[in-house]
């Protein structure tokens, strides 16, 4: 009986002590988990009704992001997309939108329309065109390090022959680009400036079909730099190669196997801000043989929110059924959102 007792009093004491170390184990949270929790509870307590979790966390991370970085006009974008980007009634822009009713080129590239002659002679120089481009995020904490986010993206770009009165004014070319992309910003603030990096695989087709169908895949990584109101971009990216087609009309295969040749390997962006106007400028280049290309743009106040964009274009690839033509193009129009 005093063994029975000595035992039980053992097994108490050992169950006493292993509780007592799982407690002493615990890690206490670190100054940002606690200050997160409070932001949450403060903000339940204020939010409206219908406010979802997402929402939520979002005005949480937003809040938290340090304030002692010079933030630059990525910094300001990014921090105002994340306020609202959980908000089901809030669409988040990825690229510029703009809808510009006027382009005028001095070289139309009729060659891919041959075989539908009473198209290809009754196209006009003059067309308009539109971009559109959004994104949704894909995760809602952080995933390898603080305030990184995974992001789906989808830019439409067309162009419509609305003053092609002699064949119905039908749209000549429509370009869809969805990707999936990774946004990191770093510790790392050369010349006070701050950096990012974002790595995607994205898809770009024209979704026709035989002798005018043009696509590719890639995969890109980017480097972005900003300080203050100026903004620069790196953008290298890998062609994921295809099969080739065994004959011209074959609907499987590689539409454009010589796209690099004039898209080039790489894009490299700048933008500047000046009060009212956004000035940016995309290059890209093949060093090899020596194509490439440079669209020009400028933003400018209107009246209202509502803001004129001239764009200007120089090079291959203007749209992938253009992507071997060389052209010089002119657009004026309406900016729906800024480039930053």
């Amino acid at each position: 009986m005093q063994f029975f007792i000595l035992a039980m009093l053992s097994s108490v004491l050992f169950v006493g002590v292993s509780s007592a170390r799982e407690i002493t184990d615990i890690t206490p949270p670190t100054e940002k988990e606690l200050a997160r929790d409070n932001c949450l509870l403060t903000k339940l307590k204020l939010a409206a009704p219908h406010t979802s979790v997402a929402e939520i966390k979002a005005a949480c991370d937003v809040e938290l992001i340090p304030k002692a970085f010079n933030r630059g006009v990525v910094s300001k974008r990014v921090i105002a997309e994340r306020e609202v980007e959980f908000n089901p009634y809030v669409i988040t822009p990825h690229k510029m939108n703009y809808i510009l009713p006027a382009v005028v080129t001095d070289s139309f590239n009729q060659a891919p329309y041959q075989a539908v002659p009473e198209f290809a002679n009754n196209f006009e120089d003059i067309e308009a065109k539109y971009q559109i481009s959004l994104k949704v995020p894909l995760t809602a904490d952080d995933i390898f390090t603080d305030n990184d986010k995974l992001y789906f993206g989808l830019t439409v770009q067309s162009w419509w022959q609305i003053y092609a009165n002699n064949i119905s004014k039908p749209f000549r070319e429509t370009n869809y680009q969805p990707e999936i992309m990774y946004f990191a910003p770093t510790d790392w603030h050369p010349f006070d400036g701050n950096v990012a990096v974002i790595v995607g695989l994205e898809h770009q087709s024209n979704g026709r079909s035989q002798l005018l169908s043009r696509s590719w895949n890639r995969i890109y990584s980017e480097i972005v730099f900003e300080k203050g109101n100026f903004a620069a971009s790196l953008r290298p990216w890998y062609r994921i190669k295809e099969d080739n087609k065994k004959t011209p009309t074959s609907a499987k295969g590689d539409d454009n196997p010589d796209i690099l040749d004039y898209m080039g390997h790489f894009e490299l962006g700048l933008g500047y801000k000046w009060h009212h106007y956004e000035f940016t400028a995309l290059g890209r280049q093949n060093f090899a043989t020596h194509k490439g290309a440079l669209e020009l743009g400028v933003t400018f106040p209107l009246w209202g929110k509502l803001e004129g964009y001239l764009q200007y274009f120089s090079g291959y690839g203007e749209s992938l059924i253009d992507y071997n033509h060389s052209q010089h193009k002119v657009g004026l129009g309406i900016a729906l959102s800024n480039y930053f």
